[in-house]
């Protein structure tokens, strides 16, 4: 009877023992199974999140400002409209961001510019006071193609520029007192053709990144954590 007594008794420790190993295996997959959805689910909420992102320049808050857009001959050749459209949209948008004083309406701002074509050539600090403001934002558009030289047939736009900013009511009216480099591309990624996209899709693309980028330094503003420009 003893011996039979601890036959059971060893037979039921191993089994208690095997249970509970396999009660902790099932835990630890299961932690390991939870961790992993959190984590997924971790990941996912950050690549389609946002971010606040804090101006570059203040400077236009309180001020009175106009934005002015220089783009080569070339560049409005290929593309044209493209001068008056980063103009335009560039100013209204730091119009309606930017807390300004006073900001010159676009529309007047490019009949001002249209008929001073001579603009370009002259000292900022002039080109502010004949504006009248004490803010003037200029973007220099260096570089905008749709495609590789040589290659019509597979996108790869890339647009780049220089944006500098002025104050007129300083003692140094034609230095900047602020520059950055901008630069963007589209698609995403390679191997686009004219049949997948079309032109006017990859030409607006271009111009509303840039408009961003432009804009995005003078406000606070949001983005997206995942953001490919």
């Amino acid at each position: 009877m003893h011996t039979h007594a601890r036959l059971r008794t060893s037979f039921t420790f191993r089994s208690v023992c095997t249970w509970m190993c396999s009660l902790i295996m099932i835990s630890q997959l299961s932690g390991c199974i939870i961790g992993a959805a959190i984590g997924g689910m971790a990941e996912s909420a950050h690549r389609t999140g946002k971010h606040e992102v804090e101006a570059e320049y203040t400077g236009i808050s309180e001020h009175s400002f106009t934005v002015v857009v220089s783009v080569d001959r070339l560049i409005e050749a290929s593309n044209p409209g493209t001068t008056a459209r980063l103009t335009q949209r560039i100013n209204d948008r730091l119009i309606q961001n930017g807390n300004p004083t006073f900001a010159i309406p676009s529309r007047d701002l490019l009949s001002v510019l249209y008929n001073t074509p001579q603009w370009i050539a002259m000292p900022k600090g002039e080109v502010a006071e004949m504006l009248g403001v004490e803010r003037l934002v200029v973007f220099e558009l260096i570089e905008f193609s749709l495609h590789e030289p040589g290659n019509q047939y597979i996108w790869d736009g890339s647009a780049a520029g220089v944006v500098t900013v002025y104050e007129s009511d300083s003692g140094f009216p034609d230095d900047p007192v602020f520059e950055k480099s901008i630069r963007v591309k589209f698609p995403d990624s390679t191997g686009f053709m004219r049949s997948d996209i079309p032109e006017t899709a990859v030409n607006t693309e271009l111009s509303n990144r840039l408009v961003n980028r432009v804009s995005w330094l003078f406000y606070t503003h949001e983005e997206s954590n995942v953001i490919p420009y």
